[in-house]
């Protein structure tokens, strides 16, 4: 889901409580803070030696020691974090977005979301965690570094030819 899409979502709600499930029945404490949002340009390189650029937007919640609040902040608070952010930080519509959290009983990772549950007072977004992949396989390519050539009179003269009984 795109940082757009991701938006236009969460606007339609204005009124309704925000809420992440980053767990299946597993919910962020509704007392959490969008301590900040991130744009990260991405430049890698892949086992298959291709260069690669992207950007994401990477939106970091954090539970507070003090959990004294029973329900989630609304949307309105939630957007006017991000139109602040907006403001010092234009933030590439297309880039994917992905949510940013842990606490002591959940590994911080960054996750995509998913779906977005809507109820009668409250915005659910769903939260999955990314899984890793080769993008050198992905396009076709070979993985790692390219596999070394062997001449085939090298085999033939090899201690194990089909005559040796080596096999």
């Amino acid at each position: 889901m795109n940082w757009n899409t991701f938006k236009t979502q969460l606007a339609q709600f204005p009124e309704h409580h925000l809420q992440f499930e980053f767990a299946e029945n597993d919910r962020v404490h509704p007392s959490f803070h969008i301590t900040e949002i991130k744009q990260a340009n991405i430049t890698s390189v892949d086992c298959g030696g291709k260069m690669n650029a992207w950007t994401e937007i990477i939106v970091q919640l954090w539970e507070p020691n003090n959990q004294d609040s029973l329900r989630s902040m609304k949307v309105e608070k939630a957007m006017s974090i991000i139109e602040l952010v907006e403001k010092t930080l234009p933030l590439n519509p297309n880039s994917p977005v992905k949510i940013e959290f842990g606490n002591d009983t959940f590994d911080t990772r960054q996750m995509h979301p998913q779906d977005f549950e809507i109820n009668v007072d409250e915005i659910i977004v769903k939260l999955q965690a990314e899984k890793t992949q080769c993008k050198a396989i992905d396009r076709g390519d070979s993985c790692g570094t390219p596999k070394q050539k062997v001449k085939l009179s090298e085999i033939q003269n090899s201690c194990c030819s089909p005559e040796s009984s080596c096999c």
